[in-house]
């Protein structure tokens, strides 16, 4: 009867915060290891019964790369700032994922990206918008952290820093993937066909919308966050989502907390989720996955759906969305990959 009760109250709680979140928080002592990494792939309207097991399989292997390839290097004792960078990297060059390779179209056709890094350790951050002939635009927005007096910046001007700096650069035909092609074909068509016809070409959030993004403490301490996408499907030309927003997508501050959002980016700007997710901890002495929830749902509140992934001072990790789904995932302690999509 007790347990029961106590069930029935935590329900409760969930309910009166009007969240559909998946509250989880993992704490250091069940992992008991120095460092932490997490990740995630984006969050929307991702169903298991609408996901082929091949599909989801190399969803699931391309946030395991990520997740190994963050860990090897915090297992190195590297810093939990080149950790995230290279996550994200791996999940720019794998095409299931929205951003880098895997970008969606602009209403022009096009293929415009952002991107964001920060360090919790110095609160020093690098972003990058609207690029086109970036490989990797997390490179990039690291460069523009450590090598220029900026913290963001866009188009043009962005990709002439880059090239003086070295970073890779490709013919916009190496974004190029059918299946983005395909839905932003859909997107279109829809448009063409009108109210009556638009049923008929509905897309699903996988397809419209998408962002990748990594947390991470190493051994010293310190923590850092990175996100990076291609946006929303058929997005006018020049818009920029929360990713490259230091304090609405992407944030990290060793008193507090690293976080990566993903989501309806006009919501999370509005809200400040990324930030108010460590002022909360600061300030209203919340626990992780408390503030992490709680921001969320001022997101929520103004219509925005999405999700975040964070990791604390202290190695605890917070998982939240108010979506069917996000692709993360983290490592234990006994090295086992915990890769979850569904709620």
């Amino acid at each position: 009867m007790v347990k029961l009760t106590c069930l029935a109250i935590r329900c409760l709680a969930f309910a009166l915060c009007g969240m559909v979140a998946h509250a989880q928080e993992i704490s250091p002592r069940m992992t008991r290891q120095k460092f932490q990494v997490a990740v995630h792939g984006g969050a929307g309207t991702i169903e298991r019964s609408k996901m082929t097991p091949e599909r989801e399989q190399e969803y699931r292997a391309g946030i395991e790369n990520a997740l190994r390839t963050g860990r090897e290097i915090l297992q190195a004792n590297g810093s939990s700032l080149a950790a995230v960078e290279a996550a994200v990297r791996v999940l720019e060059d794998d095409p299931h994922f929205n951003a880098g390779k895997g970008s969606v179209f602009t209403s022009a056709g096009k293929i415009e990206m952002d991107a964001a890094i920060m360090d919790g350790k110095t609160l020093a951050a690098g972003a990058v918008a609207g690029i086109e002939h970036v490989r990797n635009p997390i490179v990039l927005a690291r460069a523009v952290m450590e090598k220029s007096k900026h913290v963001m910046m866009i188009g043009a001007g962005a990709e002439e820093f880059a090239k003086g700096h070295g970073i890779d650069m490709v013919d916009p035909k190496y974004f190029f993937t059918q299946d983005r092609w395909d839905a932003f074909q859909k997107v279109k068509a829809a448009e063409n066909a009108g109210a009556d016809g638009s049923k008929k070409f509905m897309i699903s959030d996988a397809e419209r919308h998408g962002t990748v993004g990594a947390v991470a403490r190493d051994s010293q301490g310190n923590l850092a966050a990175a996100t990076s996408t291609g946006g929303t499907t058929n997005k006018l030309p020049g818009r920029v989502g929360d990713s490259p927003v230091i304090g609405a997508g992407t944030y990290a501050d060793n008193a507090t907390c690293a976080v990566s959002c993903t989501g309806d980016g006009e919501f999370f700007i509005r809200a400040g989720v990324a930030h108010q997710v460590s002022a909360l901890m600061e300030l209203r002495g919340m626990s992780l996955s408390e503030a992490a929830e709680h921001a969320l749902a001022q997101a929520e509140k103004l219509g925005g759906t999405g999700g975040l992934i964070a990791v604390d001072k202290n190695g605890n990790i917070a998982l939240p969305f108010n979506t069917s789904g996000m692709y993360r995932g983290y490592i234990r302690e006994d090295g086992k990959f915990i890769i979850e999509i569904y709620k």
